[in-house]
């Protein structure tokens, strides 16, 4: 059997869109008059990315060393700021998709039903035999609904025993800005503390649009609340809480404060443990407020990245996401883009004949994660402490990682058998009563 393979978090990209500015603006206007979500329209090739949705989950486990630190502290205030570092951390890669600044944003390709990415982070080897082994962390994700769409995952590291989880729906509308409207949530917990954070998923807004070089912007504030009593407070882009507001691209402040009751009064001065400024984008810096003094500044450009690890192609069940989507990603690489919309052609009248055997009888079932109705009692608490609504609805549900399944190995390739994601054998498609 070939060995694993380590890629680039980014593969190689397709003709930027400053290299197809006018037919850009045509698209935009095109959607301009659609009133509703736009989340599965078929957008021209070359808006889109050479990566489908369910791999950008990544991004929350490119740099190992971030996402397990705060297992390792004894302070529950400085496991907060470490949590808050680590979502911070991740923000300028998930909203860019990895890509360079200069080349815009693009529409990363709709995720399929059933649509699988797998992927691990392994430390260098300084790192595995030393002090500070980081061991592999994981990540499966997992297209659990085509329409709505929505993506399911976890990232974990059994060895320091650090786990986010979540799932997210996404709503796209037009207005003079292209909006991105998250709905769901995330979790991340520490085992060895037994501790669980609420992780939002911001909306953003995709500027510049109009002028040929999008770029995405968050806006609004989002909290992070935990069961150790302490939140994380993110106010980005327009008038800040803290005096002096950086209003610049990309900008953001941050509070951590002992959050006794969920009284906003909490955020008050004598409560304050930490705050972060700067940019997600380009560097922040964390602030001791009991201390007086800057503990750390984190550079986003700067701070090294693991790639990560996935199976070679030729190794690959067919639903895993680059396999599934190699042609497609090939000829965007390439410039080609008639050999792109064909390949995307193909693979999607394969779902759409799939979908028409589910309306004969036929009922899909999610691999990997596990359709529940109610969300478990410490996520309903930590929702309740902010004024949090978490409507499973939204979602279709909510999805839960089969981890002992996990465990005990129960799930083997092929996952679904002779069925491929074209739609070659109907006959595998399992039939279950609703």
């Amino acid at each position: 059997m070939p060995e694993q393979v380590t890629e680039l978090q980014q593969p190689p990209a397709a003709p930027s869109l400053a290299q197809n500015r006018s037919r850009l603006k045509d698209f935009v206007a095109s959607v301009a008059v659609i009133r509703g979500d736009l989340s599965n329209i078929t957008a021209p090739p070359f808006v889109l990315d050479t990566k489908s949705a369910v791999e950008l989950p990544a991004f929350w486990a490119e740099r190992p060393a971030v996402f397990v630190a705060p297992a390792s502290s004894d302070d529950p205030a400085e496991r907060a700021v470490l949590v808050l570092k680590w979502f911070l951390a991740s923000l300028r890669n998930q909203q860019y998709a990895g890509r360079r600044a200069d080349e815009g944003v693009k529409k990363p390709l709709n995720a399929f039903l059933g649509e699988l990415f797998l992927a691990t982070w392994n430390s260098d080897a300084a790192a595995r035999s030393g002090p500070t082994r980081l061991g592999t962390t994981r990540l499966v994700s997992e297209q659990v609904s085509h329409h709505p769409p929505v993506t399911a995952c976890r990232v974990w590291n059994e060895e320091h025993g650090v786990s986010a989880e979540g799932y997210t729906r996404q709503e796209i509308t037009f207005s003079t800005t292209m909006n991105i409207r998250q709905f769901g949530h995330a979790t991340f917990h520490l085992a060895k503390h037994n501790e669980t954070y609420l992780i939002p998923l911001p909306d953003v807004k995709i500027k510049g649009v109009f002028s040929g070089s999008p770029y995405p912007e968050l806006q609004g504030t989002y909290r992070i609340p935990s069961t150790s009593g302490i939140t994380s407070s993110i106010q980005f882009g327009g008038t800040g809480f803290l005096s002096g507001f950086d209003k610049s691209k990309h900008a953001f402040e941050a509070k951590v404060y002992r959050d006794d009751d969920g009284n906003s009064d909490d955020e008050a001065d004598n409560k304050l443990l930490y705050t972060v400024r700067g940019n997600w984008d380009r560097a922040f810096t964390i602030h001791d407020t009991r201390k007086g003094v800057d503990v750390a500044t984190f550079d986003v450009r700067t701070a090294a990245t693991t790639p990560l690890t996935v199976d070679p192609l030729s190794e690959q069940d067919p639903w895993e996401s680059r396999r599934a989507w190699r042609d497609v990603r090939e000829a965007l690489e390439r410039g080609n883009m008639h050999g792109a919309a064909d390949a995307k052609s193909k693979l999607e009248k394969g779902q759409r004949d799939m979908r028409n055997h589910e309306a004969a009888g036929s009922q899909w079932k999610s691999l990997f994660y596990e359709k529940q109705e109610t969300n478990d009692p410490v996520t309903q608490q930590l929702a309740r402490k902010i004024g949090k609504t978490l409507d499973p609805a939204d979602t279709l549900g909510v999805w839960k990682f089969r981890l002992k399944e996990w465990q005990d190995g129960k799930f083997k390739k092929p996952y679904h058998g002779a069925l491929t994601p074209d739609c070659t054998n109907v006959s595998g498609i399992e039939r279950t009563a609703q």
